[in-house]
């Protein structure tokens, strides 16, 4: 699948819920899988579903134990404490920059099987959550950059 790169209009549209049916119905999974299958080739830790066209709230992050899929996921605790990390984005090839952004963070979602989960991130996790979910409201890291690293100026 080809991933969407800025400024395509379908990168800042916000995505939509993803029904309890829909979830585990076969195309989510195709998409799903797919979704997996892109972060792979394109070497990513995270992507989103409207990073392949798709306005669902669905993202794919990379956890650790391997790509996991989160269906509609909602950050629900933020660190006080902010840390700035380098970041780039699939849909933002070639671009990087410093952004600031919780230390951590936890995020309640649904995971492929239907099933609720409770996510708590710290570091660099809780930095790949907030990037996926920004995606899904249609924002891009470009706009919490506080300073690009490369190239210069966009």
């Amino acid at each position: 699948m080809i991933v969407l790169t800025s400024p395509n209009p379908n990168l800042r549209q916000p995505s939509q819920a993803v029904s309890d049916t829909e979830i585990v119905s076969p195309e989510m999974k195709k998409l799903v899988d797919v979704l997996k299958e892109t972060m792979a080739v394109e070497n990513g830790v995270g992507i989103a579903a409207p990073q392949v066209g798709i306005g669902k709230r669905v993202i794919i992050v990379d956890t650790g134990a391997g790509p996991q899929a989160f269906f509609n996921p909602v950050i629900t605790r933020r660190s006080l404490q902010k840390i700035e990390s380098e970041e780039g984005c699939l849909s933002v090839p070639e671009v990087f920059g410093i952004v600031r952004r919780h230390r951590a963070v936890t995020v309640k979602a649904v995971d492929e099987s239907g099933k609720p989960v409770t996510i708590r991130a710290r570091q660099f996790p809780a930095i790949v959550f907030q990037h996926e979910i920004d995606h899904l409201d249609g924002i891009l890291f470009i706009d919490k950059v506080v300073r690009f690293t490369k190239p210069e100026r966009m």
